[in-house]
């Protein structure tokens, strides 16, 4: 096979594809497998690109017994690290003296394996915030048939705290239901017309007994005219309901929720509202503002569990405002409080 039909057979390969032969040396690469390893591979003997044992042993094994293999090779785009399975199979009648060459296929599963950890990760928290409180339940169960028993005050205590801990759990299994649903409507956009005026004026009310509870002065700052958006009520309320109740229980003295309408953001290039969710508080380390919406990611664990929080309402804010084509913006700096944006098109 000429050099001309190689590289037009490499071509044709969807997938970044490199062909070594006897002699050990890459005879051949398509574009895309020349962006993935290197523009000079010609002639290059193939173990000083390929560094990685698993995908050099298998070339080795392959141009032995010309058996189908797969690796996997491990790089980096620029921005993170990414996975590539490598699909080795034996071309015949090509390469040096005919004598046949490797062909590599590079699959990018990065998205995958990522899908995969991410899924892993998601059960081995869940499984951890619901072990806590069924513990505590299962000891507080056995205390009461024992020691507890005809103890009325410890008795009262320890009710109690199962009840918390119960309650803890409901919360839980709410949010997960919650997230859940939202992720299955992501795709769907939502075509009710509203007015985010009188929206935020009805959370600020309902949230009114908890501000008041933790001496948090509520304010509303908003145009005179209604400032109309397409979106979801209830899923919108409970944003707005996250990011205040939030900013009640962590941040200090004074919450400002302030609405603005843009005749066009520059993020969206379209018409937007502007909802920001301001404290006086303590702040957010700025180390923790790319995780932030992570599931049962939590900046201050200890308090976040203190005041009953369960680790998923950014997370489920997040996939709100994706499902409104929407951004949402966290700024913070230690001693400086926190400020939430919501951006949504009108």
């Amino acid at each position: 096979m000429t050099q001309e039909l190689i590289e037009g057979f490499l071509e044709a390969i969807p997938l970044p594809a490199v062909l070594v032969d006897q002699t050990e040396r890459f005879i051949g690469a398509n574009a895309a497998g020349t962006t993935l390893l290197g523009q000079q591979l010609k002639g290059r003997h193939f173990a000083t690109i390929l560094r990685q044992p698993g995908v050099t042993a298998a070339i080795e094994a392959c141009l032995q017994d010309k058996s189908a293999r797969t690796a996997r090779h491990l790089s980096n785009d620029g921005a993170q690290d990414t996975t590539f399975e490598v699909s080795l199979r034996y071309v015949p009648g090509i390469g040096a003296v005919n004598g046949g060459a490797v062909l590599l296929c590079f699959t990018d599963v990065t998205e995958r394996e990522q899908a995969g950890q991410m899924r892993r990760d998601f059960v081995a928290n869940v499984s951890h915030e619901l072990r806590t409180p069924l513990t505590a339940l299962m000891g507080f169960i056995e205390t009461l048939r024992g020691a507890a028993r005809d103890d009325p005050a410890a008795r009262d205590r320890f009710l109690a705290i199962m009840e918390g801990e119960a309650s803890r759990m409901n919360r839980l299994v709410g949010d997960l239901l919650s997230l859940n649903r939202v992720e299955s409507a992501e795709r769907v956009r939502p075509k009710e017309k509203l007015d985010l005026t009188a929206h935020l004026t009805s959370t600020l009310k309902s949230m009114q007994p908890l501000a008041e509870a933790g001496n948090v002065a509520l304010s509303l700052e908003a145009p005179d005219e209604p400032v109309h958006v397409t979106g979801d009520s209830d899923q919108l309320q409970q944003v707005f309901t996250n990011l205040i109740e939030n900013a009640i229980k962590y941040g200090g003295d004074q919450v400002r929720v302030v609405l603005t309408p843009m005749e066009r953001d520059p993020a969206l290039r379209a018409p937007a509202a502007r909802i920001q969710v301001i404290d006086n508080g303590p702040g957010i380390d700025p180390v923790h503002l790319p995780r932030l919406t992570e599931r049962f990611y939590r900046a201050d664990s200890h308090r976040s569990r203190e005041l009953g929080g369960t680790g998923l309402g950014l997370a489920i804010v997040k996939h709100i405002i994706n499902r409104h084509r929407g951004r949402l913006r966290v700024e913070s700096d230690l001693g400086a409080g926190a400020s939430f944006t919501v951006i949504l098109p009108q």
